[in-house]
């Protein structure tokens, strides 16, 4: 699986450089610490989203990405940092 990084950010996946940023691992390359993979339930007003846990429903920003229901996201810190997608 892979993630587009910052889509909505110059030098992003959606952004116009030719260096796309993508997530590539399992851990946040600036604290070392994990992503979790959870999945759009509810798109709310001023870049929120109602999210699928698995033991429950949180509300998280992606301001960062550009994520649809049912899409998987990765989140760091309440912050949506990628849009899961299969290869």
């Amino acid at each position: 699986m892979t993630a587009e990084a910052y889509p909505n950010l110059p030098g992003g996946s959606g952004g116009s450089s030719p260096r796309a940023s993508r997530c590539t691992g399992d851990v946040c390359i600036t604290c070392s610490d994990t992503a979790v993979q959870v999945r759009v339930a509810r798109l709310l007003p001023d870049g929120l989203a109602l999210v699928d846990t698995g033991a429950g429903q949180e509300e998280v920003s992606v301001a960062l990405v550009s994520a649809q229901v049912g899409d998987t996201i990765l989140v760091h810190a309440g912050e949506a940092i990628g849009v899961v997608t299969e290869p």
